[in-house]
């Protein structure tokens, strides 16, 4: 899928490397410089760029501090790894062994990190015209939803501060339970809060679960209004 998207690049050694985790590198006893840590380091700026330019042509009468909220949204894990599992990036990238017994395949760090990587590889061998083509396909589609609804996004932030502002702690998520199959799970997560669970949620990931849980809690305690 990547060289559908992005065509055939000359350096093929990058690509592979924007797809090689740090753990396989590190239970193989490979040079750490052969996994996508310093690919995602710059790949991470290449989104953020392509990213800021897209929503500054979109929303042209917003200012900074709004396409900001936007963006820190739209290239975050949660939805980074979204895309990263539309366009196959789950199935190609390697992992060490005990990485992969612990799911790494499915987590949406691991996941985000390559992508970003990718984006990276992808630069250097100069596909500028088709990262902001990706980018506008596959990440801007969300920036709509997220202007509309930025504090269903950011709904674990705002439970932290409102009960940090009550009592001063936090609240506790846990993983209750996993429906489906093993390729395609639902995480169902609870939160308590002053020793009483006041929500449940349900994701594709476990930070989903979170966040779909603590929007719940927000809306249940009055953080969010009803809408």
């Amino acid at each position: 899928m990547l060289e559908k998207i992005f065509g055939v690049v000359q350096d093929n050694e990058l690509i592979e490397k924007a797809l090689t985790h740090p753990s396989y590198t590190k239970e193989l006893n490979l040079d750490d410089f052969m996994n996508y840590e310093r690919l995602e380091f710059f790949g991470d700026s290449v989104l953020k760029l392509f990213t800021s330019k897209l929503l500054y042509n979109t929303y042209p009468n917003y200012p900074e501090g709004d396409l900001s909220k936007i963006r820190s949204i739209l290239v975050s894990d949660a939805i980074l790894s979204k895309i990263a599992f539309e366009i196959g990036i789950d199935k190609r990238i390697k992992l060490g062994p005990a990485e992969e017994k612990q799911g790494g395949r499915k987590r949406d760090s691991n996941l985000a990190c390559s992508l970003e990587a990718i984006l990276g590889a992808y630069y250097l061998n100069g596909k500028l015209v088709e990262i902001e083509e990706f980018i506008s396909n596959y990440v801007m589609p969300y920036a709509k939803d997220i202007d509309e609804h930025f504090e269903k996004y950011n709904a674990k932030d705002l439970l932290q501060q409102y009960t940090q502002s009550i009592d001063k702690t936090l609240p506790i998520y846990r993983t209750v339970g996993v429906l489906g199959p093993a390729h395609k799970p639902i995480f169902e997560v609870e939160v308590e809060w002053q020793g009483k669970i006041i929500a449940l949620g349900r994701g594709g990931s476990k930070k989903e679960a979170q966040q779909n849980c603590a929007y719940v809690a927000c809306k249940s305690l009055g953080v969010i209004e009803e809408k």
